[in-house]
């Protein structure tokens, strides 16, 4: 019974956490996130498992972990609000060619990472040729040029 309490605390750390990390974080990955991830990986590892290095445990947290995914999801189609909350919803970062600096600030997203996504997805040079950009759920910066743009 402690490894799936221990499973399901763990989860819910671990989903607060990356949920308060940001959408970016999901997003781009550097080497320090990757190295950061390494490490929570590990030390994930030991919480769950404690001195019980057993197929037996490891087998139960597994469906542990599994079974809480699967009644948090279902949690959340009855609940929309915690679902949002969990998932996200996008935000406009740029609207009529404006920035929105406060959305910017609470998303963590730079101009220079709006005009890259840009450059990437229609090939664009300068910030008034996007109308809009979007920075979605899951972390993705969707771009909507300007009529003129093209």
């Amino acid at each position: 019974m402690e490894s799936v309490l221990r499973g399901v605390g763990i989860y819910i750390v671990l989903l607060l956490i990356v949920r308060l990390s940001g959408r970016r974080t999901l997003a781009q990955m550097t080497p320090f996130d990757l190295v950061l991830l390494l490490i929570i990986a590990e030390t994930t590892q030991q919480a769950l498992l404690g001195d019980d290095f057993s197929i037996v445990n490891s087998v139960v947290l597994i469906i542990t972990l599994f079974l809480t995914d699967i009644a948090l999801n279902a949690f959340k189609t009855k609940a929309p609000r915690l679902a949002r909350w969990m998932d996200g919803a996008p935000t406009v970062l740029i609207a009529s060619c404006k920035p929105d600096w406060h959305a910017l600030r609470e998303s963590r997203v730079s101009i220079d990472e709006i005009l890259a996504a840009g450059r990437e997805q229609h090939g664009l040079q300068r910030l008034e040729q996007i109308k809009f950009a979007i920075l979605e759920a899951g972390g993705k910066i969707t771009i909507i040029p300007t009529e003129d743009a093209g």
